[in-house]
């Protein structure tokens, strides 16, 4: 069994989420870390019998490691990428890749130079449902895409934050945070070109000041178009479309409506709330260990998605996959998983140990990120926007 030794850059929310991944896959052997908190780093060293620094420089310097998760702030991800491809690891970077499409060149220039692999994720086009949503397409049964409509109602923008996630020129809001992951899934899916968009942000909390919303027309080179709308603005939960399975593939229930802003409510500053946070993720007092068995009975999803054919349309579920043909409806089942987000690691063990190219490298997250920004910049200019026709950059938002 080929294995990756992987060090760790950042120890907060990114990793508390992939945890349960790296404890599950036999494949992953953790083996350093580093973190500005001594708390998160204490419970490194103790869970795993391996170093944690307080810097990446001295993470990356360590012989015996393959690649590095970068799972720091946004606003860290071109500096540390460039840091980790410098000594030769192969970089494994959290979406967005990062905050312009220059440090996205930097980050690839950086790779390319030092001969390693740069992989995107966790974004949910890593996901089975849609993995295999795509295989149906490509099998040509169904013609060729012609729409796909994909919308997320949650609770995101009040789940505690750190000040700079409810800045959009810092990295923070709906835009840099969600929309990644829907418009990975629908590039995927349309299998061509994005050429325009044309969209609308919401932002109506004056005490959350990002953007909590999103709407969006995509069009692709071939012909087809997207409809992509998020809401995070904690009322209607789209996971109540979904079976009550949610985001994680975990069963959820009704009765949990309004803990996130009841949760929040209760707190009396920024500070407080980075405070809860903090608390709440790896090695803070009130974070919650990650099972080394984790209930993995449905595979993540990232709301409820339509992909309209010529010939059909394909709906892809935690569970499965619903194909409505033009005589029938059949439902395709998908074996539950056995460890949660194992798409990220065979793509990663498919770069390191077989030089294969991922899907979701460099060039196709920079991609991402440019239809981000274009989606930003059209809200303001209320107009359309070219896709690679213009020059787009946080700096102006």
């Amino acid at each position: 069994m080929e294995t990756i030794r992987l060090g760790i850059a950042g120890l907060g929310r990114a990793f508390s989420l992939m945890l349960p991944t790296f404890l599950a896959d036999a494949r992953v052997q953790l083996v350093a870390a580093c973190d500005p908190r001594e708390t998160a780093r204490a419970q490194f060293e103790a869970d795993f019998d391996a170093p944690a620094f307080k810097d990446i420089e001295a993470l990356a310097r360590r012989p015996d490691i393959d690649a590095i998760y970068i799972a720091s702030p946004h606003q860290f991800h071109a500096a540390h990428a460039r840091i980790a491809a410098s000594h030769g690891r192969h970089v494994l970077v959290e979406k967005p890749m990062a905050l312009s499409l220059d440090e996205c060149d930097d980050m690839i220039d950086a790779c390319r130079e030092a001969k390693v692999h740069l992989i995107v994720g966790h974004c949910h086009s890593f996901d089975t449902p849609y993995l295999r949503t795509r295989e149906l397409i490509a099998s040509g049964a169904f013609g060729d895409v012609k729409m796909i409509h994909a919308l997320n109602y949650t609770d995101y923008l009040y789940r505690p934050r750190r000040p700079e996630e409810l800045r959009t020129e810092e990295g923070g809001g709906a835009v840099f945070s969600q929309a990644a992951h829907q418009v990975d899934i629908v590039r995927m899916l349309a299998g061509s070109r994005a050429t325009r968009i044309r969209a609308a942000v919401g932002n109506w909390d004056a005490a959350r000041r990002t953007e909590g919303a999103y709407t969006a027309t995509l069009w692709f080179e071939n012909g087809a178009f997207a409809t992509l709308s998020y809401n995070g603005y904690a009322h209607f939960d789209s996971d109540e479309w979904t079976g009550w399975i949610g985001e994680m593939g975990q069963t959820r229930s009704a009765d949990e409506y309004g803990v996130a802003r009841r949760k929040l409510s209760q707190v009396a500053s920024g500070e407080e709330e980075a405070r809860l946070k903090a608390a709440g993720t790896y090695g803070g007092n009130a974070y919650t260990p990650a099972s080394k068995a984790p209930d993995a009975r449905r595979h993540q999803h990232f709301g409820p998605l339509i992909v309209s054919c010529e010939r059909g349309d394909l709906r892809p579920m935690p569970d499965g996959i619903v194909v409505y043909g033009d005589e029938r409806r059949e439902r395709i089942s998908l074996e539950a998983p056995a460890v949660p987000r194992a798409e990220v690691i065979d793509e990663l063990i498919a770069a390191v140990h077989g030089d294969t190219a991922p899907l979701h490298d460099g060039i196709w997250a920079r991609g991402t990120l440019e239809i981000c920004l274009a989606m930003l910049r059209s809200s303001a200019e209320q107009r359309d926007v070219l896709i690679g026709g213009e020059t787009t950059n946080t700096k102006e938002y």
